[in-house]
């Protein structure tokens, strides 16, 4: 086997034995850094879920295209024609203003109002979905609309959007420095467990030391350590995450229910959870290397 291989198998192992030669210390350890991971995890877990829900629930945005009530069908019809051959529409639907009339009529607390009018008061309407449904670009469809012939009033429906992703911005930027906080105590964590783990083994350095060994050498089991710990945090956190999602689902889904949405509850995709456990390891192999310097330098 290729040297550079084994002297790293060799510290792998050597790392391994540490940590299982003192199990409670480490598991008390690895809980609270699972802990502290848990928190912005579950945050970007809960932020992908909502992001979800402008493509998955029934309450897409929508423009409503409101036609002059002296306007005959055949103008609404050639709009119609005219909006699904339109770029970026998805999808458009004609609301006869007879349908829209006989709904209202439906409703016995507007029935009596409405068969007192004398005439039909509605237009014919159209309802657009559009392909690409950020609020910028539903305006700017919304403003086209509005120039042609035939149309008295556009209702664009993207408020809610507005303030969705006002609120995804604003939970990304705590989640961003909730996960700078609690990273920063992850290699403060990492740093204390291999300053002591160092003062545990000083005599052991100072003999490898006297027989020439590197520091390369040295620190390299004390390296892995630390990113064995990060990485056993990791994957605590990303169990947490998962536990906590698998809670959540069935109260959460009753609560959507009532808003008439659908989402069913995620737990970190493939990307994530990645992302947290390579993060954590590399955490873990920094707050080491910053420990080793600080003591195994020193005279």
């Amino acid at each position: 086997m290729n040297t550079w291989l084994a002297q790293h198998q060799d510290a792998i192992l050597l790392a391994l034995r540490r940590l299982a030669a003192a199990p409670l210390n480490n598991v008390l350890s690895v809980l609270a850094i699972g802990v502290a991971l848990a928190l912005p995890a579950g945050g970007q877990m809960l932020l992908a879920n909502a992001m979800r829900l402008p493509g998955t629930t029934s309450a897409v945005p929508q423009i409503s295209v409101f036609m002059l009530a002296s306007a005959e069908r055949r103008a609404a019809t050639e709009i119609e024609s005219r909006l699904g051959k339109y770029g970026g529409v998805k999808h458009v639907q004609l609301l006869p203003k007879e349908e829209t009339l006989a709904r209202l009529k439906s409703n016995s607390g507007l029935r009596d109002v409405i068969e007192a009018l004398p005439a039909n008061p509605f237009p014919d309407a159209l309802v657009v979905t559009a392909t690409d449904e950020r609020p910028e670009s539903m305006e700017k469809l919304a403003a086209e609309f509005r120039q042609w012939p035939k149309v008295e009033h556009v209702q664009l429906d993207s408020a809610w959007v507005r303030r969705l992703d006002a609120l995804l911005k604003l939970g990304r930027t705590g989640v961003m420095l909730l996960g700078a906080l609690l990273g920063a105590g992850l290699i403060a964590i990492s740093f204390s467990i291999i300053r002591m783990q160092v003062l545990t083994h000083r005599a052991e350095i100072e003999v490898s030391q006297l027989l020439g060994a590197t520091n390369g050498f040295i620190q390299r089991p004390f390296l892995y350590y630390g990113l064995l710990l990060g990485l056993a945090g990791g994957i605590a956190a990303w169990l947490l995450v998962g536990a906590a999602a698998l809670w959540l689902r069935a109260p959460l889904g009753e609560l959507v229910r009532l808003y008439d949405l659908t989402l069913v509850l995620q737990s970190l995709d493939a990307r994530d959870s990645a992302l947290l456990l390579g993060l954590a390891a590399g955490l873990g192999w920094l707050g080491a290397m910053i420990s080793l310097r600080q003591h195994l330098q020193q005279p």
